[in-house]
């Protein structure tokens, strides 16, 4: 477990820059800051659609070959030959995320992941890049649980993949309420999500994604 934990805190450096954006708007505060969290809504679904869109319609493209090599961003062209949306690697802002809490192994975030509409893509890094936050502290370690890579998404496909917020007996902790959710260390357009209630986190781990949820309860081995 130590060498897995070291090699995982060279790879955070990377993902903590495309963290850092996000992690400016998610919500995280002490416990003296928590407002009402029995109160928080149902589980919702919050994905980042990761570029402005703009009109691209203007002469300088041709009306018959030009294909936008946007790829993940454009996921509107259903028409002709051009398929952008298809065969591709998925990155967060292909994606829509699901949050459920579970009691299970002490309680645990289940994520559900689908392509969104006109979206086929592959979840080709077998383990999701996620953070509380933008400290390194915050960011979740595998614990190498789950089904193998690639996962193909399209349609009603689903991918899995577990997080406990906190593996410690020690009391206290960062509070928040949402977790930040990356396909790749390089994913540009990681996706803020929304938790079904408010986290304490103090040392979280998260499970390879999986198309079989039972696979994705997070323990340390």
């Amino acid at each position: 477990m130590r060498s897995r934990l070291a090699a995982r805190s060279a790879r955070l450096v990377l993902a903590s820059v495309a963290v850092a954006a996000l992690a400016a708007t998610t919500t995280a505060c002490g416990p003296e800051e928590v407002t009402d969290s029995g109160s928080s809504p149902a589980p919702s679904v919050v994905a980042t659609d990761g570029s402005d869109k703009t009109d691209d319609s203007a002469g300088d493209k041709s009306s018959a070959g030009g294909s936008d090599s946007s790829g993940s961003n454009d996921t509107s062209d259903s028409a002709g030959g051009d398929k952008s949306g298809y065969g591709q690697v998925c990155g967060a802002n292909d994606l829509e995320f699901t949050v459920t809490s579970e009691s299970q192994a002490g309680g645990y975030y289940l994520v559900a992941a689908k392509a969104k509409s006109g979206i086929t893509c592959t979840l080709e890094e077998n383990t999701p890049v996620v953070s509380f936050g933008s400290d390194a502290e915050n960011f979740a370690s595998p614990v190498g649980q789950g089904g193998a890579d690639p996962i193909k998404l399209s349609g009603d496909a689903v991918a899995y993949t577990g997080i406990n917020p906190k593996t410690t007996d020690a009391n206290g902790g960062v509070e928040f309420e949402d977790v930040i959710i990356s396909t790749t260390e390089g994913d540009p357009n990681p996706a803020s999500v929304r938790l079904p209630d408010t986290a304490t986190v103090d040392k979280p781990i998260v499970t390879n994604w999986s198309t079989d949820s039972a696979e994705t309860v997070p323990v340390i081995a």
